[in-house]
């Protein structure tokens, strides 16, 4: 039997590359004569970096940069086929790298973006593949265009240093100073969120609450983050804030589409750029997991593509998930099969801590079952 596993992160304990590693050791405990084809996917966010090193053979470059709270941070980007340069956003703004007490916009800065962005054109890219999953920043991209030489003042003519609070201040911006190598440089942005930047669909609206801003702040920060896009828009002679996606990563996705970068489906470009359709069209099983998995799967998740490309060859695919929430029918629709890693009563902690074991075992009991009624 030919087995595709194409796993997404299990957030909080396993990666991609982890879990299809384990999926595979699990599938060959059962006949070790099955082959299998890993592809650990990714949609943007948590795991983008790793899937795409794995899969290209790409180099892991270290970094010094400015992380979300404004302290130097060492951190890492790839360089694949050459000249493209791999960033994953929760890599150096990520929510997790903030602690609970101190998460509020107002705090970060997506300044260490831009920081990453410059040393990657050191090294000579001219091609990026940004992830904007998992970011504590609703700055609209403010702190990464001053890093990449935009220039911002208030009212007083002071200068604007980059934080989300500084979005109150900004008065006037010039973007005479932009690093020249932006002009020919090629952005593809990879989001799994479609929403504009501003509005009550806007990026403070939605994703404003996860990363600390209390509800009485929303409508005052969204009316600044809306100014300081005007005004980047005058400038540029663009409009591009009400486009889908300009909301993603708290307005990122605005300001490198006002740079020329395109937003595209984390995991459509992920997985295009691993080839993942040609293992699966010659696939007799795929196995795919994530996480937690309910509805929004089937909406830009990596499990809900990886599952599309398999019906489209009829080739079954079966979702295996730390946990199973929502309408499971509408899962079913997509999916062959739907499981839990779940087997008896657990803690969260220990899921957690289990959660290599549990995937090995469960997997193991698919692999058994379909073997069994092929």
């Amino acid at each position: 039997m030919n087995i595709v596993v194409a796993p997404d992160s299990f957030k909080g304990s396993l990666t991609s590359v982890e879990a299809s590693e384990i999926m595979k050791s699990a599938i060959m405990d059962v006949n070790n004569s099955y082959f299998v084809t890993k592809k650990p996917m990714a949609d943007g966010g948590e795991g983008t970096l790793d899937s795409l090193l794995n899969a290209s053979n790409g180099e892991r470059i270290e970094v010094d940069c400015t992380g979300p709270l404004g302290d130097k941070i060492t951190t890492s980007y790839g360089i694949i086929n050459t000249n493209t340069a791999v960033i994953e956003c929760a890599n150096i703004v990520g929510l997790t790298q903030v602690p609970d007490n101190e998460r509020h916009p107002n705090n970060t800065t997506t300044y260490g973006i831009g920081e990453v962005i410059v040393h990657a054109f050191h090294m000579g890219c001219d091609s990026f593949i940004i992830g904007l999953g998992g970011s504590s920043t609703n700055d609209g991209g403010l702190g990464m265009l001053l890093a990449l030489g935009m220039d911002a003042w208030d009212a007083n003519g002071e200068q604007i240093t980059g934080y989300g609070r500084d979005l109150y201040r900004v008065k006037t911006i010039k973007f005479d100073h932009m690093d020249k190598r932006l002009t020919k440089a090629e952005f593809k942005v990879a989001s799994d969120v479609e929403n504009p930047l501003c509005g009550e669909l806007g990026a403070t609206h939605v994703f404003g609450p996860q990363k600390g801003v209390p509800k009485h702040e929303i409508k005052q920060l969204d009316k600044a983050l809306g100014r300081f896009a005007n005004e980047v828009e005058a400038n540029l002679s663009i409009n591009v804030q009400e486009r889908p996606g300009a909301g993603a990563a708290g307005g990122l996705g605005f300001a490198l589409m006002s740079i020329g970068g395109s937003l595209v489906s984390g995991a459509e470009l992920i997985g295009e750029t691993i080839r993942i359709e040609d293992a699966i069209k010659t696939a007799d099983l795929v196995i795919t997991g994530e996480g937690q998995s309910d509805e929004q799967t089937l909406y830009g998740k990596a499990p809900g593509y990886v599952a599309t490309i398999a019906r489209k060859y009829d080739v079954p695919v079966v979702l295996i998930s730390g946990s199973l929430n929502g309408d499971l029918d509408l899962l079913r629709e997509r999916f062959s099969g739907c499981f839990s890693i779940i087997n008896r009563p657990l803690s969260l902690e220990q899921c957690f801590n289990e959660a290599g074991e549990l995937l090995f075992d469960q997997t193991k009991q698919v692999v058994h079952f379909m073997g069994n009624v092929r």
